[in-house]
């Protein structure tokens, strides 16, 4: 990027796996907003559900995730009672018709549930949802909890897709952010998945780590590209130390400065594409067979809370503390506090604290950032098409920007597109785009 370019377009910014992002939500959405909003779903859609189980068996210093430690079951077990509580209430606010063509299970850590628990949790949305019959179900591992018996009631739970967090396999890094795993561990449940038949297998990588370098990620690059997964995620660490405070135990003089950053992330990059993987959007690589590289080159790519995905589904329900659902009229988070979560659900309450419902040009922007954060550009024939006239200023500012930033964002008869220079910096040309940033108090990571 041009020094000019670079000054025009922030450091930071947001990941943009919604828009507005969450730290616009309001208490203006609530249980009744919720209900009206799933009534309205249409019948016979298809729709997916996230389910967060927000406990660990140990703190992680880098993560930002919404979780609690604990070393004892008593906890979780409690709160999976509340769950398929929140579970009931939410399929009677649905239409009858409603499908399931999605499941991800988050966390936290999902596999912390014992394999009992982890099979009657499925066994109860199966019960409770239709499910389509190509539904995919993905659940996020740490392979550190794993033994035979959870790997077994993952691949009886009839689970499509799993995703191991591997961060770096060096362990003065791994030490670094309390997150010792090695290698061996890793393969044991690669291996252990597919020989039960789940063989789609993603691995998620995390460069800009407390004493990264190079080499080392080149290091934990090769060493996951011998294990075949396939889709690989680039994260690039989100020190956030005013919103995660454990993040505070991270030695900030050990962590590397923008410039290594970038070359950290270039380095892995090159060498997953030479292995074969296709770039798809900012930090996701997968093999050209797989269903997220099919999804990518059709332009059917999307974006949500969960990162980049295939999933179709316009509409998407988080259960769990914390988690947010998204519908065509606007977002809705669950409290974050297990406390009041679990007291609003008892009450036979949805356990809605705030959202966001979008205006028409919400939905344009939505639209643009979801398509340049995915696609790195977009139409301006489709914008209008899809949006009418709500489109035309939203447009004019993507005119405005080609003038003002040619080697940012560059136009060719309708259509706009981010530079091959600039798409490191997606998420803050996309930022141009927003029209909430800048308001309120809201901090984010750095942006590369």
């Amino acid at each position: 990027m041009s020094a000019q370019a670079a000054f025009r377009f922030a450091d930071t910014a947001p990941r943009y796996t919604s828009y507005p992002t969450a730290p616009h939500f309001h208490e203006g959405v609530n249980d009744a907003t919720v209900r009206g909003w799933m009534a309205a779903v249409k019948d016979g859609e298809a729709v997916s559900l996230y389910i967060h189980v927000p406990f660990c068996d140990r703190l992680c210093w880098f993560c930002a995730c919404h979780t609690q430690h604990t070393l004892r079951y008593e906890p979780v077990a409690a709160y999976l009672e509340t769950l398929y509580r929140e579970i009931a209430l939410v399929a009677a606010s649905l239409p009858d018709s409603v499908q399931v063509g999605a499941v991800h299970l988050g966390g936290g850590s999902p596999t912390l549930l014992t394999p009992q628990d982890f099979r009657r949790l499925m066994d109860t949305l199966r019960a409770t949802f239709r499910f389509t019959a190509n539904a995919s179900v993905s659940v996020e591992i740490d392979p550190t909890d794993m033994d035979e018996a959870r790997l077994d009631a993952i691949a009886g739970a009839g689970v499509t897709r799993a995703s191991l967090g591997v961060q770096d396999f060096r362990m003065e890094v791994q030490k670094a952010i309390n997150r010792e795993q090695s290698f061996e561990d890793t393969k044991a449940v690669v291996e252990g998945l597919r020989a039960r038949g789940v063989s789609a297998i993603n691995l998620d990588l995390v460069y800009g780590l407390p004493h990264q370098s190079v080499a080392s990620i080149a290091e934990t690059v090769a060493l996951s590209l011998s294990l075949g997964p396939s889709r690989l995620a680039l994260f690039g660490y989100a020190h956030v130390p005013w919103f995660k405070k454990h993040q505070k135990l991270i030695d900030e003089a050990a962590l590397p400065d923008r410039e290594a950053r970038m070359a950290q992330s270039a380095r892995a990059a090159a060498l997953i594409r030479e292995a074969g993987y296709e770039a798809i959007g900012l930090d996701h690589f997968a093999l050209p067979g797989d269903s997220l590289a099919l999804a990518a080159r059709r332009g059917a790519l999307r974006r949500n809370f969960q990162g980049y995905t295939d999933d179709g589904c316009e509409t998407l329900i988080g259960l769990g503390p914390s988690s947010i659902s998204g519908f065509r009229e606007g977002y809705a988070q669950n409290a974050p506090a297990m406390g009041i979560y679990r007291r609003a659900v008892e009450k036979g309450a949805l356990p809605v604290v705030r959202g966001f419902e979008l205006s028409g040009e919400d939905r344009v922007r939505a639209w643009v950032i979801e398509r340049l954060m995915c696609d790195f550009g977009f139409s301006a024939d489709e914008a209008s098409g899809r949006f009418g006239a709500d489109a035309e200023a939203v447009v004019a500012e993507a005119r405005q920007m080609c003038d003002r930033f040619p080697d940012v964002l560059s136009r060719q008869g309708d259509s706009f597109t981010v530079q091959p220079q600039a798409r490191a910096h997606v998420r803050s040309v996309a930022a141009g785009f927003d029209s909430y940033i800048g308001r309120g108090t809201a901090r984010h990571s750095i942006a590369v």
